[in-house]
């Protein structure tokens, strides 16, 4: 008998041990994994970060040759899948929003301004840009906020950032009437009138009078050159 109590006793002892053991093991596997998360979440959102340019710019070079190629944006991403030879690999999602309301999809970047409603369906595309509004390790064209960051086929058109000129779309967009917006040179609308800078080396502006004839560097001048003065009478000599 005391051999055998003594050997239960023992067993117990082992299994206590053991069960000391598992619990520090997994005390620090916490503390590390505690330690870790963060970094490992920063490395994935650089991965995500980097892939957004990649398929934003991939998009935005699709949006351009589809232009080179119909004349005109277009109106759905989808569009972007219908030209042949291909100009896309693949309809690319929004990496950076997994969940929510938006989940995959871009926020597009229209040629025209949405309505109050913020509907953009019809709307020729110019670019995209992510919903989140996370701020990024990276920085793309000096935007830390990664919804700020625009991947766009048109340059400043509407005060929208960009890339590549988008005077070719203002012909397509008839009956509109208004002032010209500001900064973006081109075609006129419809009802709109634009005024050309003068040419260098040309000063003064005039009614009628054809700066193009004046030779750089001459002011242009209106009617002939104003008479001389008579001359002053003799003085008389004493």
């Amino acid at each position: 008998m005391p051999v055998e109590s003594a050997k239960v006793t023992s067993s117990r002892s082992d299994q206590g041990y053991i069960l000391v053991m598992l619990l520090a093991l997994i005390t620090a596997m916490g503390i590390f994994l505690t330690m870790a998360l963060p970094r490992v979440a920063t490395d994935i959102q650089r991965d995500q970060e980097a892939e957004l340019i990649f398929r934003g710019e991939a998009i935005a070079r699709a949006i351009r040759l589809y232009k080179a190629k119909t004349g005109g944006y277009p109106l759905s991403l989808e569009d972007l899948t219908k030209i042949r030879p291909r100009i896309i690999r693949k309809l690319y999602l929004d990496p950076m929003t997994h969940d929510g309301a938006h989940e995959g999809e871009w926020d597009l970047i229209t040629a025209v301004q949405p309505g109050a409603s913020g509907d953009t369906t019809g709307l020729p595309i110019v670019g995209v840009k992510s919903h989140s509004q996370k701020d990024s390790f990276a920085v793309y064209h000096d935007k830390t906020l990664i919804s700020d960051w625009t991947f766009s086929a048109a340059d400043n058109l509407l005060a929208i950032p960009g890339a590549a000129a988008a005077t070719g779309l203002l012909p397509a967009l008839t009956g509109q009437t208004g002032t010209a917006t500001p900064g973006l040179t081109g075609t006129a609308l419809p009802g709109q009138t634009t005024t050309a800078p003068p040419a260098a080396g040309k000063t003064g502006t005039s009614e009628g009078l054809d700066l193009s004839a004046i030779p750089q560097g001459v002011a242009p001048t209106q009617g002939p050159p104003p008479a001389p003065p008579p001359p002053a009478p003799p003085q008389p000599q004493n």
